[in-house]
């Protein structure tokens, strides 16, 4: 590779040296610079004059040249400790593997994904009461078959080798003071659990409902339903009644287990009537329990039983838990998961890539309506604790959770992108006075992590703190790119594809492609996928959802950029999918409620990147003759999507159309519209000739053009 040529410097010095990308010398010498995430832009060509009979070499400057400088590194006795590193070392005692590099494991693992998920199992130990037969029994997506005629237990492996007198896990709330768990209270309150479920008759493959808030019951209740072989689905206490009803009367619980309110902001909330009517609406529910944890009287007398914990054997197939993602029509698809490919995911990604290992701490704001809340429980599967928390995070001020880290001794601090640009904008100082020594990493998600968002943390915590930004789904229950231990963090990226995950960045025509932005596809099936959704018989949903657009390969709805370096960028949603603070969402949910208020004839919702933010959502309404969209209205509007809906459903600003934009069958143009207000021109983003109503879309047109609009 040759040496930089200190000429052009001198010709275009606004240039700087990490803009450089390639100097391509003939009748002209072209410069060009990079974006600001490392790609060529051809629209930024310079050139400059010289004699034409002058000759000068073919030169081309390192790629590495016109990328982001490292903001961090690990230091060589942190990468010496990761477990990902012994795992490396391993695979080279055990298979003659030498993997040089990060990308060189990455690429083995999803190219022999048979022997990778092989060596999982056997470096976790994990344990089967009936081995299996194969790895993959079936390979084509959907419906891949993992470890076919394998049984074991996910709750098992939970418990497995924990000390009774060691910390489980730390939580706090706004009604409670910080406190613990050891690994002995934890299972004697799963097992206490699991024995009055049993005496209510439930069993292999019954669903349990949980209205529970992130708190150590909830935890304990999940365990004691994975021990028996039960389904669990939970909901946050926030959501409404009828948002909850259509997530629980799809898979007909058999109990519900809710509490009686909760307190948020300060404010106590009481939520016996919402639980008395999800109940009475949900007419698979044969008995509600219920736990006292507004007035502090714990589960209701009689429910809890006696008895040593048990751990059934199931399938490895076996649906643990239903989780809820939504589209843009229907219902929330209901998500089932098996329970070993749970287990497989969880343990790679909790020790591999969160690098978590004994006397670690582990916190992640979550609500039990969140995957994330899945993901962190997840983490018991190693050596380290949790952290629970359940309020909100912004009650009395922004420092709630940075006082919490302080007092729990937290080590790895996981949040929203939202929730750092928050304290970015409120000018907060979370270590100012040295309050968090034991603070090592700083987790985000939920969306797209803004370059000052990078700059903050380590302005804020110091350069020794690794940050890793992450990006998965609900659909897998983890994360498919995100953080790497070994891997250096540079602004604005994700620093890895994970292992075992086949990510790639697509065109419209199914080709892979790499420094240019593309469809987020998974072209190899993995464990935590889903195994189908409830009630759909045909698979027919289940294909809609992530095959449709190349067949035999997930879409996952994202847009994404490999980089050469092999990190990664989102660039947000590429459907009408909402995703607020990490939770997708669909506007139907939307609509549902937006629709019952007397003034809304229809609506339209959208999800808007916006930079250093969570997302921006516009909710535009079409009103009957007569009725003006006031502050009256627009608060019976939110209110109203507040009650029926959740408040992470409340639209950001309500706008008044004439029309709602839909094709010739009656469907709403949701990505048409949400694509020209991103800057697409209106005749790429939507024919007119396919349009009900093509004058509907002028208002957006003029929209998108208005300078306050896009500043908004």
């Amino acid at each position: 590779m040759a040496e930089p040529d200190q000429r052009y410097r001198a010709v275009v010095p606004e240039i700087s040296q990490a803009d450089l990308v390639a100097v391509l010398v003939g009748q002209h010498d072209v410069c060009k610079r990079v974006s600001p995430h490392g790609r060529v832009r051809d629209d930024a060509v310079l050139r400059r004059r010289r004699p034409r009979r002058q000759a000068y070499s073919y030169a081309i400057l390192p790629l590495e040249m016109g990328s982001p400088e490292p903001l961090w590194k690990p230091s060589p006795a942190r990468a010496e400790r990761a477990t990902i590193t012994r795992y490396r070392r391993w695979l080279e005692q055990t298979r003659g593997l030498k993997l040089g590099s990060y990308e060189e494991l990455w690429r083995w693992s999803v190219r022999d994904l048979e022997e990778f998920w092989l060596s999982i199992i056997e470096f976790f130990d994990v344990r089967f009461s009936r081995e299996p037969e194969k790895v993959l029994g079936r390979r084509e997506m959907p419906g891949a078959q993992w470890l076919p005629g394998a049984r074991c237990s996910y709750a098992e492996h939970i418990f497995r080798d924990k000390s009774p007198d060691e910390i489980a896990l730390r939580h706090a709330s706004e009604l409670r003071e910080p406190g613990e768990w050891s690994w002995g209270q934890l299972r004697e309150h799963t097992a206490a659990i699991a024995a009055g479920l049993r005496n209510l008759g439930v069993g292999e493959g019954d669903r349990v409902a949980a209205y529970l808030p992130n708190i150590p019951e909830t935890v304990a209740a999940f365990l004691a339903c994975a021990s028996l072989g039960a389904i669990w689905s939970s909901a946050a206490p926030e959501f409404g009644a009828r948002s909850v009803i259509d997530r629980f009367g799809q898979i007909e619980p058999k109990v519900l287990l809710a509490i009686d309110g909760y307190r948020y902001g300060g404010r106590d909330f009481d939520r016996r009537q919402v639980v008395r009517e999800i109940a009475d609406s949900v007419r698979s529910v044969q008995r509600l329990v219920t736990l006292g944890y507004l007035d502090g009287s714990g589960w209701e007398p009689g429910f809890l039983g006696s008895g040593d914990l048990e751990f059934s054997p199931l399938d490895f197939a076996h649906p643990l838990w239903v989780l809820y993602s939504s589209g843009t029509t229907g219902l929330p698809k209901p998500i089932v998961h098996g329970q070993g490919g749970i287990l497989l995911e969880q343990l790679k990604k909790s020790h591999l890539h969160l690098d978590a290992q004994p006397g670690d701490r582990l916190f992640w704001f979550s609500t039990t309506g969140w995957m994330m809340w899945n993901f962190l429980v997840g983490v018991l599967l190693t050596e380290a604790s949790i952290v629970l928390y359940d309020g909100n995070p912004g009650h009395p001020d922004l420092g709630t959770l940075w006082t919490l880290a302080q007092r729990t001794g937290m080590t790895c601090f996981g949040t929203s992108a939202a929730f750092i640009s928050s304290c970015m904008k409120a000018g907060l100082e979370p270590a100012s006075g040295g309050e968090l020594p034991n603070l090592r990493a700083v987790g985000s998600t939920g969306s797209p992590l803004a370059r000052e968002g990078f700059r903050w943390i380590y302005d804020q915590l110091g350069p020794d703190v690794w940050l890793f930004s992450t990006s998965g789904g609900t659909d897998v229950c983890t994360a498919f790119v995100g953080g790497v231990p070994t891997l250096p963090v540079r602004e604005g990226e994700l620093q890895g594809r994970a292992l075992g995950c086949a990510v790639e960045a697509w065109d419209p025509e199914g080709r892979s492609v790499v420094g240019e932005v593309g469809e987020l596809v998974i072209s190899q099936p993995m464990p935590s996928m889903p195994i189908y959704f409830w009630g759909d018989e045909d698979g027919s949903r289940y294909r809609e959802s992530y095959f449709s657009m190349y067949p035999g390969i997930w879409r996952h709805g994202d847009w994404i950029e490999i980089t050469p370096r092999g990190t990664a960028i989102i660039y947000g949603r590429s459907d009408s999918t909402i995703n607020r603070g990490g939770v997708r969402m669909g506007t139907s949910e939307i609509y549902r409620a937006v629709l019952d208020v007397p003034d809304v004839l229809d609506a339209l919702v959208l999800d808007l990147p916006r930079e250093g933010t969570g997302g921006w959502m516009p909710l535009f309404v079409v009103l009957r003759d007569g009725a003006k969209l006031d502050h009256g209205l627009v608060a019976a509007i939110k209110r109203r999507i507040r009650e029926e809906a959740s408040p992470r459903h409340v639209p950001d600003d309500v706008r008044q159309i004439a029309e709602v934009p839909r094709t010739l069958s009656g469907k709403v143009l949701e990505v048409p519209v949400k694509r020209i207000l991103m800057g697409t021109a209106p005749e790429q983003a939507a024919s007119r000739e396919s349009l009900a109503n093509p004058e509907a879309l002028d208002y957006f047109v003029a929209l998108a053009q208005e300078r306050d609009f896009a500043r908004d």
